[in-house]
């Protein structure tokens, strides 16, 4: 019967099954059902006879203060630094026991024990699933990512108008036609008799005679002279962005057989998503 092994315990023990680039998702943020968060991966359990991933340990602080359980590893879905458990329920979850990090698990044990957990009675009927053996695969699914360019627009201020006005002094000469009354004094000579004597009106007798003249008078009208609209126009030009994006290509030679990235063959049994990863550096 098979034991299981902490995989940060391996290396002392069972080097030679794992090498030096095996692949662990210690610390990788976890997500249940529905991608909710419910924690952090806090290490993995593999077989001491051939090295692979069983169960991932599983921190599930988002839906209990403190519990700590076994996943089957093949119910894992992992995405850069986020392991995702899509079929996994906060139910399931209560009816795990709780990892015990000193205990000795074996893998049959725990299987059967997976078996009353994941059909137990007291979970609802759509959560109930049987527990194959491909649940307990490392995932094989590899997703290979891009980069993609996403342009937005931002509207900044350009430019600014100020239009205002301001008053200009000027002399502006006007040519205006005046009259004026001057006094023109004919003398006649007269020779007719007369009834009245010297000196009856008095000695100072004066006759006064109005001179009038016109004399200019400006006023100041104002006008409306121009009138001045300010608007806007739009106008459109192209800009060339540059940037570098990277996307992940797989590693495969003209047989299908997967290589790493000095072009070496990769040749076990068995080969999944993880050996992938580690033939490529990842």
């Amino acid at each position: 019967m098979s034991q299981l092994i902490r995989l940060k315990d391996i290396q002392a023990t069972h080097q030679e099954l794992i090498g030096d680039d095996y692949y662990d998702p210690t610390h990788k943020t976890a997500y249940g059902i529905n991608e909710e968060k419910i924690g952090k991966i806090e290490g993995a359990l593999v077989e001491d006879t051939t090295g692979r991933i069983r169960y991932l340990i599983v921190d599930a602080g988002g839906w209990f203060s403190s519990k700590e359980v076994l996943v089957p590893a093949g119910l894992a879905r992992i995405v850069g630094d986020d392991v995702f458990f899509d079929s996994l329920t906060k139910t399931q979850v209560e009816a795990m026991d709780v990892y015990d990090h000193d205990y000795q698990y074996s893998y049959k044990e725990q299987y059967e024990k997976d078996q009353q957990a994941f059909t137990a009675d007291a979970l609802p009927a759509e959560e109930r699933m049987d527990i194959t053996d491909n649940a307990y695969e490392a995932p094989n699914t590899l997703e290979l990512l891009e980069e993609r360019l996403t342009v937005n627009k931002d509207r900044i201020v350009a430019g600014l108008v100020k239009v205002g006005k301001h008053v200009v002094t000027e002399e502006r000469n006007v040519n205006v036609d005046l009259e004026e009354e001057h006094a023109n004094i004919q003398r006649t000579t007269v020779d007719r008799p007369t009834e009245r004597r010297i000196g009856d009106l008095g000695d100072n007798e004066t006759v006064e005679v109005e001179l009038e003249a016109e004399r200019a008078r400006v006023n100041k009208d104002t006008y409306v002279a121009e009138e001045v609209s300010v608007g806007k126009t739009t106008e459109h030009h192209t800009e060339t962005l540059v940037e570098t994006i990277q996307r992940e290509e797989l590693d495969v030679d003209n047989d299908g057989n997967v290589i790493d990235r000095e072009g070496n063959l990769v040749d076990r049994d068995g080969i999944t998503a993880d050996d992938v990863r580690h033939a490529r550096g990842m």
